[in-house]
């Protein structure tokens, strides 16, 4: 298959209009045209609908649009392997993980990886949706269990537990309780049980549900949970890693151990000797040995 034919007809099918295709390529409506009646030749199929609105893709021309953009991907990710350097990073880095991590521990400190390395762009796509490595949905993930996904470099960064706070302004006005059933009396903030989440807060939620609080609170991200505690609303169920950078809020229930949600790193095998990845790989784990140090000066491990 001709490489130059393969790649206008990938500009045409983004674009959807063999002008727009033109002017991105700088060719001629005419060029771009020829091109792509010589592609469906030699393929000796159909790969577009024409239509007076543009082009719509036939479903052959889905499949070679498919193929083609998994190709492009792989080259754009050959192609910025072979700019970094030994000394320099730079580059889009495609980070993705949970809202709530991204949120409330990642972004806070993300002002650190941009001081050492400032040419870096850093997008970082922050969803419960688990998003295909291998396909390069994104370049690397931080996820709150072990990638399933085959082609995958892993690593376990650290443990979290879901654990319930309160603001101490709430717990003198409500005053502290001592055991799970108390939360009759309280009003508990969460995430729904049907909301996606990691399986330990679930399972803390539907055992607090079981004591009927006295008013209740959801919010489909632990950013909005926290927002509740801080704001003095109630008792809020979220992770422990929010309490180095809110040292106020107190711990309610502190006996009740929920159990570990193992945090992971991941990113995709071709991706092993990317400066970009190495980088950001070590600042995270230079941030989690950070945070271990503050949690056990505070006594908290």
């Amino acid at each position: 298959m001709d490489w130059d034919k393969l790649r206008i007809f990938h500009a045409v099918a983004d674009a959807g209009s063999l002008t727009h295709a033109g002017d991105k390529l700088n060719l001629s409506q005419s060029a771009v045209s020829r091109q792509i009646r010589a592609l469906e030749e030699s393929l000796n199929t159909t790969l577009f609908h024409r239509h007076a609105r543009g082009l719509i893709l036939t479903e052959q021309g889905e499949l070679l649009f498919d193929a083609s953009t998994a190709m492009s991907k792989r080259l754009d990710a050959a192609s910025a392997r072979i700019r970094d350097s030994e000394e320099e990073v730079f580059g889009e880095l495609r980070v993705t993980t949970t809202f709530g991590f991204g949120t409330l521990w990642l972004a806070p400190r993300l002002n650190k990886l941009y001081d050492q390395y400032p040419d870096l762009k850093v997008d970082l796509m922050l969803e419960e949706r688990v998003l295909d490595l291998p396909m390069r949905e994104a370049d690397v993930a931080i996820r709150m269990k072990e990638p399933s996904q085959a082609d995958l470099i892993r690593k376990r960064l650290m443990n979290v537990k879901m654990l319930m706070y309160a603001s101490p302004k709430y717990l003198d006005r409500f005053g502290t309780p001592d055991k799970l059933t108390d939360i009759s009396g309280h009003r508990l903030i969460c995430q729904n049980t049907t909301s996606a989440q990691v399986g330990s807060a679930a399972v803390l939620v539907r055992e607090l549900m079981t004591y009927n609080p006295q008013s209740l609170l959801t919010v489909n991200n632990y950013f909005g949970v926290l927002q509740g505690v801080l704001h003095d609303m109630g008792i809020g169920v979220l992770p422990d890693y929010v309490t180095e950078d809110f040292p106020e809020l107190v711990q309610v229930f502190p006996d009740h151990d929920p159990g570990d949600v193992p945090v992971y790193l991941a990113y995709p095998e071709e991706l092993r000797h990317s400066r970009r990845i190495q980088a950001f790989r070590d600042f995270v784990q230079e941030e989690i040995m950070a945070h271990r140090k503050h949690l056990r000066a505070l006594g908290k491990l």
